[in-house]
């Protein structure tokens, strides 16, 4: 399988105090045990050939969530790839660089707890007082700086892929781009100031905002879905799809009850598993697939 290094020269926004990588394993949000990765400081893309049967020219760029501390590796990763492979679509995998973590996997465990305590406390917020905005939630330095490097491998990234698309055997105008939570937000992030011209399409998966920026008249069509049980951010993403009705751009949103934050790619046996068929038939209107 290929890999492409986004900075053979180094990155040009580096963040401070990233150790060694580390692959762990950690439940995935309410589903099993999965692949997930922290201390990434070279950012890269993985290549997942089409079906050679349903290959159509378009691809996508996929960017995994993790709240820009981790990547969660295989529900939101390599399972998204494969899934738009299989679909005649290339699939390029997003490892984007993110804050460091401790290396000592009992004091990262104890910072993760941490989290997942204040996750309980946002839990018990209400539809009306829910936040409306990603600041409301992070708003340090950190998580500042991780958030824009982020989107500069996400610019990064699609320009990359159209600049090899005949190596590719790519159309570089049906690139598009798919995030799951923090992925999500980079994947927004880039759309809004992509450096060139927007990707062709947009799939943001429980997470993205346009924190007030024009929606631009190319903006390219969303697809977006979160579940209503997602306190963090399920209002976060209802307005990232009023705005981009308000300005009159093609946009889909879908809203499970019940699914809570991070399903990715697991089935939990509820309404909220049928995101990705709802996906399958919008890239099927769009002549995508």
């Amino acid at each position: 399988m290929q890999t492409l290094d986004l900075w053979p020269d180094g990155p040009p926004d580096p963040l401070a105090d990233v150790g060694v990588e580390i692959s762990f394993r950690q439940p995935s949000g309410p589903g099993p045990v999965t692949e997930w990765l922290r201390n990434v400081s070279r950012a890269t893309l993985t290549v997942f050939a089409a079906d050679p049967a349903r290959a159509n020219g378009a691809a996508v760029i996929i960017a995994p969530g993790g709240g820009w501390r981790v990547l969660a590796w295989e529900h939101e990763g390599l399972d998204m790839a494969r899934w738009f492979a299989a679909r005649g679509v290339t699939a390029f995998l997003l490892k984007y660089r993110v804050m460091g973590t401790p290396q000592d996997p009992e004091a990262f465990d104890d910072r993760n707890k941490l989290s997942q305590s204040r996750e309980a406390e946002l839990a018990k917020i209400t539809g009306k007082t829910a936040p409306r905005a990603m600041s409301d939630l992070l708003s340090d330095d950190r998580y500042l700086a991780a958030r824009a490097a982020a989107a500069t491998d996400g610019r990064r990234a699609l320009a990359l892929v159209r600049d090899q698309a005949d190596a590719f055997g790519i159309d570089p105008a049906r690139v598009g781009l798919a995030g799951f939570s923090a992925g999500a937000f980079l994947a927004v992030d880039v759309t809004l100031n992509p450096d060139g011209p927007p990707p062709a399409f947009l799939v943001a998966i429980y997470g993205g905002e346009t924190q007030g920026a024009t929606v631009p008249a190319d903006a390219p069509p969303l697809f977006a879905c979160i579940a209503q049980d997602d306190r963090m951010l399920f209002r976060v993403v209802e307005g990232l799809y009023a705005d981009w009705s308000d300005a009159d751009r093609p946009a889909e949103f879908h809203v499970f009850q019940k699914g809570r934050h991070g399903f990715g790619m697991v089935a939990q046996n509820r309404p909220v598993d049928r995101w990705a068929e709802l996906l399958d038939a919008w890239l099927v209107d769009l002549k995508l697939i």
